[in-house]
């Protein structure tokens, strides 16, 4: 497989945006009895998009939910280690989990409006969080749907359905929402698996716009994907007991195009995964 690299050099960015913004010491997460993630360390920079790939089962998704703690939502699901956001352990029991998934905002693999208007989707949280006067909410919907790349196709549809859009356009709402209550980091589960090319470019297009003001991590089992938008890449891996690993992680040319681990050579040109 020959993966043609186009990305910004991460080495010309102002010092503050290459600061560790996330980082994962030694995580080990349960669910039950089984093991879902061993052993896991790395700093995600900020202001920059990260990319978790390998293959199915590998863990990926499991270490993207550590990050706004939506494990906790799962039966039985157990952490050992350390996760923090701007140095502070969001596994804290002092840690508001409420304000730290504010901070930390989810897209899905599937798009997922709410059934309501495209204004009520994008102002459902702002409203949750307090916000009341309709000027501020128009304001804050109008700004949210611009960041998206998405106001001026529905600027005169903010009444309709936000299910009535296409999936590319309901994708990038589902964006827009959670820009809506300013998060400080967006986390991505294979955000473009469910739309077609066209679509997916708007997406990519749209993460690079992003990643100067938001951190930003995205799950994809498209390698392509992962080489074109992303600063850095962890490359995952299921050991026997189906345990998820990460077998190598760094700047994406450098994995990409040098790889340190043959694993990581093997997956990414196609010999297994």
């Amino acid at each position: 497989m020959n993966i043609k690299l186009n990305m910004p050099d991460i080495s010309t960015r102002p010092a503050d945006k290459c600061v560790t913004k996330l980082k994962a010491e030694g995580v080990n997460l349960y669910y039950g009895s089984f093991q879902a993630l061993r052993n896991i360390t790395l700093d995600i920079p900020s202001c920059s998009i990260t990319a978790i790939i390998g293959p199915s089962g590998c863990g990926k998704s499991s270490l993207l939910r550590l990050f706004n703690r939506m494990n906790d939502l799962i039966h039985g699901a157990r952490l050992e280690g350390n996760v923090e956001l701007d140095g502070t352990p969001i596994y804290s029991p002092k840690i508001d989990v409420a304000e730290l998934r504010k901070r930390v905002g989810m897209v899905f693999q599937k798009p997922n409006p709410f059934p309501m208007s495209v204004f009520e989707n994008v102002a459902y949280g702002p409203k949750r969080h307090g916000i009341k006067s309709r000027g501020e909410l128009e304001e804050i919907v109008e700004k949210s749907l611009r960041h998206a790349a998405l106001w001026d196709e529905v600027k005169d549809k903010l009444g309709q359905s936000g299910l009535a859009l296409s999936g590319g356009q309901q994708q990038r709402l589902c964006i827009a929402r959670v820009l809506a209550v300013e998060p400080e980091v967006i986390l991505m589960d294979e955000p473009c698996s469910a739309l077609d090319p066209v679509a997916t470019l708007k997406i990519e297009d749209l993460m690079r716009s992003l990643s100067e003001d938001y951190t930003i991590i995205i799950v994809t089992h498209n390698m392509q994907q992962a080489a074109r938008v992303s600063d850095t890449a962890a490359f995952m891996m299921m050991e026997p007991d189906r345990a998820g690993v990460l077998v190598e992680y760094g700047p994406t040319a450098q994995l990409f195009t040098n790889p340190k681990d043959k694993r990581t050579e093997d997956y990414i040109t196609g010999r297994f995964g």
